[in-house]
């Protein structure tokens, strides 16, 4: 509430560390930590004795005492005013600091005294509500444990996580958070990162899996090396990345700014015309009073505040359960959203191919197959390699393996020559009827050849995320239209977008003609795209709103999606959604209930109904509403793990919201 509330956008609250005295990275446990709440309670304290000298008669007393208490006030928020000024800027304070100078000529220095103390309090507690957002969001850092386990020349010691170093080999032990962001060199175990991206489960990580800073390790010993320091690992990113963001300003807070700024020089100009016009009609000393009582009555400092309380309430609250969000304007984009293009890839699906069916021919086993067509995979990067080589129990050694560009491979084991490749390079014979089944259920089909003799067909396919349709489901019912956007072919896009249950698909799309699908889509409404934040970029510019799926650890994906999952359950979208609007609905309120604050305030104060003392009291009133209703944004039952959905033991919130 001080001037920087109704200053230029580059300067909202990053003038805050010079107006208050808990700068963004302080601190702040209590309220009695905060400048402004102190220097309140000791105006309160001296106004109080000053108020009861005056009733027993000493009026000597009572005047150095309601002295001291306007200056004890006036020091909250008079020289971040004072510095404004010299910047060129006019905002509240300085409304407020004309009010209580006036008051004082006039002889009401009790009144000036109240309006400073008053004044105060509403300072105090934006810094406080402000800080203690901040604070939320900062509690993502606590997850990483207080020393951490190295391994130097075969000694194992203990350090602060301040001093690791990249290629530092960190030794976890069961039940310990990793410290750093690293990769396994060794040990296999289970990882809670539900305090991290939501993720409902324990996640399998063995040698080469990559590990994120704040994850609970479970029953098994890993080596890790770090891959980054502790101030540049996945969690201080995004911490970083939030706050650097909060000062982008959303919809609703530039209408607040719109309406604000012009709002205080014409108040001003106002109470200067009530003063002038007032006194050349007589009884300057009244007309002079209530000029003053209309400069603070008019004081926009509630609508100005509306917005930016919420914003950092709501965004720290979403980030503490997954979803980063990047400031205001993705916060309200996402809260007005109503057409939702998805991307099929690692977004619907898990990027994770497996085998989903086998055909057999010629009295083969399904294993026989299997085996077969992983002894030529296993010496393959083709992305489906991985798939069977996983399905088979074992993997017999191929020799003189080749691959045929666009086909497939050929190589010999044992004794047998075996080709595996796409249907047309091979004729499926018998099981022509098997592989267009394949097909059609959006599967990739392969097909075994040993010794010129098909023996098999493979179904491979990247499956649908499980909790897939209830999304969709529940997007339907919340009446948001939903669309597949995918390069895949289009029997596998109509298959997956049926059984995830979407009805409107788009296939066989290049990047560029995602862009412009998105393009048309937003024509109907305000447009979110989902996809991984680097494969889908065109597309995610594209749209009103960019959000990445799966983001955790990925540098691209976080810095540039508007939002970004940070885990793989794709509830997380839905539950952003809802928190997202109920959070623009409260900044609504707010931005309503200042300008009816307004337009009361101004008439009664204009006609003598209400005093200096009075107005200052109702407005600090809807003021510190105004703060407690934008704090709510953080509380919201809208977000919440996905383990406290499905009731998994492994869920350890950061936070509890109620």
């Amino acid at each position: 509430m001080s001037d920087a509330c109704c200053t230029h956008p580059e300067d909202e609250h990053t003038d805050t560390g010079d107006e208050h005295g808990d700068g963004p990275g302080e601190s702040v446990e209590r309220l009695w930590d905060v400048d402004e709440i102190r220097g309140a309670a000791l105006s309160g304290v001296l106004l109080l004795a000053g108020f009861l000298l005056s009733w027993t008669g000493q009026d000597g007393w009572a005047l150095g005492l309601n002295l001291a208490a306007l200056l004890a006030g006036a020091a909250t928020f008079v020289p971040g005013t004072l510095r404004a000024l010299a910047k060129g800027r006019i905002g509240v304070g300085t409304l407020m600091t004309i009010a209580a100078v006036g008051a004082v000529l006039l002889g009401e220095v009790q009144e000036a005294a109240m309006l400073a103390f008053l004044y105060s309090i509403s300072e105090g507690l934006e810094e406080y509500s402000l800080a203690k957002t901040r604070g939320g969001l900062r509690a993502l850092l606590s997850l990483v444990p207080e020393r951490a386990t190295v391994r130097h020349d075969g000694i194992e010691v203990s350090v602060a996580p301040k001093d690791l170093r990249v290629g530092d080999l960190m030794i976890v032990k069961p039940g310990e958070r990793l410290a750093t962001d690293g990769t396994i060199l060794a040990g296999r175990s289970s990882l809670d990162v539900s305090a991290i991206t939501g993720e409902s489960m324990p996640v399998e990580a063995g040698p080469g899996a990559e590990v994120y800073a704040g994850s609970i390790n479970g029953t098994g010993a890993l080596e890790v090396e770090a891959t980054t320091t502790a101030e540049n690992n996945s969690l201080a990113r995004i911490v970083h990345i939030v706050e650097a963001e909060q000062s982008r300003k959303g919809a609703t807070q530039r209408l607040a700014d719109k309406v604000a700024k012009p709002l205080v020089p014409g108040i001003m100009i106002l109470a200067a015309l009530i003063a002038v016009i007032g006194s050349l009609a007589g009884e300057p000393g009244l007309w002079i009073e209530r000029a003053l009582v209309v400069l603070v009555a008019a004081s926009p400092c509630a609508l100005a505040i509306s917005v930016p309380v919420a914003v950092v309430s709501a965004v720290g609250a979403a980030s503490r359960f997954g979803v980063l969000i990047k400031g205001g304007a993705a916060l309200e984009t996402l809260g007005r959203v109503r057409t939702i293009a998805l991307d099929k890839t690692g977004t619907l699906t898990a990027n994770r191919p497996v085998v989903v069916e086998v055909a057999t021919a010629r009295g083969a086993t399904r294993e026989e197959v299997v085996a077969l067509a992983a002894g030529l995979e296993a010496r393959s990067e083709h992305p489906l390699a991985r798939a069977i080589v996983t399905a088979a129990d074992t993997v017999p050694a191929a020799a003189d393996v080749e691959a045929v560009t666009g086909a497939g491979l050929t190589g010999t084991i044992g004794d047998r020559r075996v080709r595996l490749g796409r249907p047309g390079w091979i004729e499926p014979a018998g099981l022509a009827a098997e592989v267009t089944a394949m097909q059609q259920a959006g599967a990739t089909a392969v097909l075994l050849e040993v010794d010129d003799r098909v023996l098999g067909a493979i179904a491979v396919r990247d499956e649908l995320r499980p909790e897939a349709p209830e999304v969709i489901a529940r997007l339907g019912r919340e009446g948001y239209t939903v669309t597949m956007l995918t390069g895949d072919n289009t029997a596998t896009a109509q298959a997956l977008a049926a059984e995830a249950g979407i009805t409107t698909v788009h296939a066989e799309l290049r990047p560029e003609e995602k862009s412009r699908l998105v393009g048309m889509l937003r024509a109907r409404g305000v447009t979110v795209m989902v996809g991984d934040g680097v494969n889908d970029a065109p597309a995610l510019a594209t749209a009103d709103l960019g959000v990445a799926m799966g983001a955790m650890g990925s540098d691209v994906a976080i810095e540039t999606a508007d939002v970004a999952l940070m885990g793989d359950d794709l509830r997380l979208l839905p539950q952003a959604l809802a928190h997202a609007r109920r959070s623009r609905r409260i900044m609504l309120q707010n931005v309503g209930l200042s300008l009816v604050l307004i337009a009361v305030l101004i008439p009664l104060a204009l006609a003598g109904v209400l005093g200096l003392a009075a107005v200052v009291l109702v407005h600090e009133l809807a003021e510190v509403v105004v703060i407690a209703n934008g704090v709510r944004a953080g509380r919201s039952t809208d977000l919440r793990t996905i383990a406290a959905r499905t009731g998994s033991p492994a869920a350890v919130p950061v936070a509890t919201h109620s």
